[in-house]
């Protein structure tokens, strides 16, 4: 057993082992992403914090049998999402990160209805590329002269 598999619930796990999905982290994703064609990236959380995570991880194999071949998947080793998160703007647990080509499309957070997915994601796969909801910069405010130091 590795040490990612000892911090990711059985179902995120078996993501990997049955369904082809990836480990990745905040120094790979990049470049998985930009390895071409929609790419999905599952941001699942702390099992115990945010218990959705399992449950997005149990859907996502039916969600790659509605749609056969259109996406790739991969999973943000648990210590690394943090920081995945901060990249991409994400702010929810768990989410589903889409990108094409390298380049962000967009998120789909938290557990969804059946009904929901299959039309988010659709939308998903379909709509183009845009900027993730970060650029990144921290934002850093200067004290005026009035201020407190």
């Amino acid at each position: 057993m590795t040490e990612t598999d000892e911090v990711h619930a059985p179902l995120v796990q078996r993501l990997a082992r049955d369904f082809g999905a990836r480990w990745v982290d905040e120094h790979t994703v990049a470049d998985w992403v930009a390895e071409g064609g929609d790419r999905v990236v599952l941001l699942a959380g702390d099992p115990v914090r945010f218990p959705e995570g399992v449950d997005v991880a149990a859907v996502l194999p039916e969600l790659m049998k509605a749609f056969p071949g259109r996406f790739a998947l991969a999973v943000v080793a648990r210590e690394h999402e943090d920081a995945v998160a901060r990249r991409y703007g994400s702010q929810r647990w768990p989410s589903l990160l889409f990108f094409r080509h390298g380049h962000y499309v967009t998120a789909i957070a938290g557990m969804q209805d059946w009904d929901v997915y299959l039309d988010a994601v659709q939308a998903a796969l379909t709509m183009p590329t845009s900027r993730p909801p970060t650029i990144g910069i921290p934002v850093v405010s200067q004290p005026g002269p009035g201020a407190c130091h």
